[in-house]
């Protein structure tokens, strides 16, 4: 058994210094050292998957991240973790907790498969794991083992803790509160018939030298490579629905510079917690932007139900401090000119519909996270 602490000041001299995650009984002394250290950067995230985006995000923007939940999430994580990690090759730190262990204490049943197929999971996934350390004197040579097959690889490397593995740790710090933020969005504009083309060419023309912009997957990003192919911009392809949260860690890890994160309503829909989570840290230097055609236009062209809800007003619950409705290019281009105004949310209803003869990148998903890492520095 170790202590808290032990790991976490090693953990900071190896670089690592976002953590991110979802509670786990056995993660509960972890995870409240976390909260109680000032020196920590701590992000509780909605599900499992959002944790690794996040934690990705990070690792993206030049801060070691790891993402820490039960086994019985893996599957939640599943995702990210096969195309978002293994394709871009970013690796992170995973702590996975193993309830129902064949042979281990006794556990409630519905941990009973998924202790039986953790490790096997992992392996699958190509993720190298080993037990967390349950002697101070292992955690230097584990962590450095993980760092070393993590810069080697580009693939995560998992810690698989089993109970006991860390000293109690009591809560101290009381549970941070923010103020809701109840006032509704804003509409600017004539309500225009925007195309996605024409949103996304002005989105460009108004960006600023050291603004980094992240597009969904699909047609999003393909059709921002299209107007033009900047350093600057990162494609997702598949991890639907992890771009906002792979946008938190970026703007917690680049405070210095705006992060414009291009969502798509299937995709918000489908990771819909991630807004409270983004509401609840309110990084001030992060742009969510929605393009809502109200179809999976990428996939097959089926409605989504962003037509039945309010959007917007969803994220002003999640307490997004400004929303803005957006119904022209003209109040587009007013949006990213202001840059000094906190975390916002702006909401633009476009057309259906997709060029003819639509390019996908010719870098690869490899080459593209490589050249935004550079940009990065080379702006710094």
């Amino acid at each position: 058994m170790i202590d808290a602490e032990a790991f976490f000041n090693q953990a900071r001299e190896h670089g690592f210094g976002l953590f991110t995650g979802v509670p786990c009984s056995y993660l509960k002394p972890f995870i409240n050292y976390c909260i109680d250290a000032p020196e920590i950067c701590y992000v509780p995230a909605s599900n499992e998957g959002d944790a690794v985006a996040i934690a990705v995000g990070a690792q993206l923007g030049g801060i070691r991240a790891v993402a820490m939940f039960q086994n019985s999430g893996l599957g939640n994580a599943v995702n990210p973790l096969t195309s978002l990690t293994y394709t871009f090759r970013i690796p992170v730190l995973l702590i996975v907790t193993l309830r129902g262990e064949p042979g281990g204490a006794k556990d409630e049943p519905q941990h009973e498969l998924m202790g039986s197929i953790t490790t096997g999971m992992l392996e699958m996934m190509k993720i190298p794991w080993r037990y967390f350390p349950t002697e101070p004197e292992q955690v230097a040579e584990v962590l450095e083992q993980a760092v070393t097959q993590m810069d080697q690889s580009g693939l995560p490397f998992a810690l698989v803790m089993q109970k006991g593995a860390v000293a109690e740790h009591a809560l101290q710090a009381d549970s941070e509160a923010k103020p809701r933020n109840l006032s509704l969005p804003s509409w600017v504009g004539s309500d225009d018939d925007l195309t996605r083309r024409q949103v996304l060419s002005t989105i460009q023309s108004a960006l600023l030298n050291d603004d980094i912009v992240l597009a969904t997957t699909g047609y999003t990003g393909r059709e921002l490579y299209a107007c033009d192919d900047l350093a600057n911009q990162f494609y997702m392809v598949g991890s639907m629905g992890c771009v906002s949260s792979l946008g938190l860690g970026l703007a917690l890890s680049q405070p210095q510079r705006r992060i414009i994160v291009i969502d798509g309503d299937g995709a918000l829909l489908m990771r819909m917690g991630a807004l409270a989570t983004i509401g609840f840290q309110r990084p001030a230097n992060l742009l969510h932007i929605l393009l809502d055609n109200g179809i999976h236009e990428s996939t097959g062209g089926q409605a989504t139900v962003s037509r039945s809800l309010d959007i917007p007003t969803v994220a002003a619950a999640c307490g997004y401090p400004t929303v803005i409705r957006a119904g022209s290019l003209q109040a587009i281009t007013a949006a990213l000119d202001d840059k000094n105004s906190g975390l916002r949310f702006l909401y633009i209803v476009t057309a259906e519909g997709v060029p003819t003869g639509l390019p996908r990148p010719r870098m690869t998903p490899v080459e593209v996270a490589g050249r935004l890492q550079t940009t990065l520095a080379d702006i710094s």
